[in-house]
């Protein structure tokens, strides 16, 4: 079996750094918080050319403490995407802001910027672009939309850890900039995570208030806030996997690559890395109309895939009240439709990219295609 993802590889890999970063965590009994975190925070930080981080207990939370510092809440409105994971639009409904979506760029899946402008009202307070699969948004047009009409920008970056823009680091570009450390992430904790990166001492101040039941010190509680703290244990594991983070990058980008050779001339739509970015290739991402076969077809043969997103947020009952229906963001819509997300990790080997690309191919060769489309008998 090729699995989706293998993360028991990765920890037998560091197992002797981990076990012992989590010992001395045990020992230090420092399990909430405490030095491992804030040495996490400077390290991560300066990975993302932030100056300061701010550890959490999930990317969600790092989402939702980004706007309320941002002082984003009942009345505002947040432009983002539909074609995202649930939390990116949950974060915003929980400060009691609005969010408002403009459709994806069908190459990128990442925010169409040429369709923000008309986005904007008098309620418009911020720009939430999410980097997307590991590859960033197209950042200098949205800062620019935002200089010019005096709008926050915070980066969804959950899945963009070591993505660059023009050289510049996810989560540095915009006023905030949110991380998850969910364990299947490019970075992962054992258990959930997340940060907020910024290079704006006022925020960063608010959201560790914010992250701490509001307090400033011990009981004495500024704001009203949330038990939103990162882990002792969490803070030492992340601490010892950021030292790999970088070939671990490499690696997933190798088996992009290879992916990309594999694939070049057989008509696979094949994620398009753009020309400013550094992809970093949380998922690697097809295109196919007949994705339910396809998947099932490679599970048959011991191939695990997934699909991100299934459906794009304006269209989840969840988010029924916001008045969106069918065709109102047809790109994201037609992508919710045909993505399949293939196996990628760092351990992949290049004889298990050739055995997923072999099986993709014969899937989208003219004979399987006229098998799939053949009447049933």
């Amino acid at each position: 079996m090729i699995p989706f993802v293998d993360l028991k590889a990765q920890y037998l890999s560091i197992k002797g750094e981990v076990d012992a970063a989590i010992q001395g965590v045990l020992d230090s009994c420092q399990f909430t918080l405490g030095s491992e975190v804030v040495a996490f925070e400077k390290e991560f930080a300066a990975y993302c050319q932030s100056p300061q981080g701010i550890g959490v207990n999930t990317g969600t939370s790092a989402l939702h403490l980004a706007l309320l510092a941002a002082g984003i809440g009942r009345g505002d409105e947040v432009i983002t995407v539909p074609f995202t994971f649930v939390a990116t639009v949950s974060a915003i409904d929980y400060t009691g802001a609005t969010p408002v979506f403009v459709d994806i760029d069908p190459r990128t899946f990442t925010m169409d910027v040429s369709a923000i402008e008309a986005a904007i009202t008098e309620r418009t307070k911020a720009i939430l672009p999410v980097h997307l699969y590991g590859q960033t948004a197209d950042m200098d047009p949205i800062l620019d939309i935002a200089k010019r009409h005096g709008l926050l920008v915070i980066e969804d970056a959950c899945q963009a850890h070591g993505a660059e823009y023009k050289g510049r680091r996810a989560g540095s570009m915009g006023d905030m900039g949110c991380f998850s450390f969910y364990p299947g992430k490019n970075l992962g904790a054992y258990g959930e995570g997340g940060m907020v990166v910024t290079g704006n001492a006022e925020y960063a101040r608010t959201i560790r208030m914010l992250r701490d039941w509001g307090a400033e010190k011990k009981y004495h509680h500024v704001l009203k806030g949330y038990n939103f703290r990162l882990e002792g244990i969490q803070g030492a594991v992340l601490r010892v996997k950021l030292r790999y983070l970088e070939g671990w990058t490499e690696a997933r980008r190798a088996a992009a690559a290879r992916y990309d050779a594999l694939f070049s001339h057989s008509g696979v739509v094949t994620p398009q890395a753009m020309a400013y970015a550094r992809h970093v290739y949380h998922l690697y991402v097809i295109r196919t109309p007949h994705r339910q076969e396809w998947m099932d077809a490679l599970g048959a043969q011991g191939i695990q895939t997934g699909i991100h997103y299934p459906t794009p947020v304006h269209l989840l009952p969840a988010f029924a009240d916001l008045g969106h229906g069918v065709g109102d963001f047809p790109h994201a819509e037609r992508a919710a439709n045909e993505v399949l997300s293939l196996p990628m990790f760092p351990e992949l080997t290049e004889a298990q990219c050739k055995e997923v690309a072999h099986a993709v191919i014969e899937l989208a060769s003219p004979q399987a295609r006229a098998r799939d489309l053949a009447p049933v008998t």
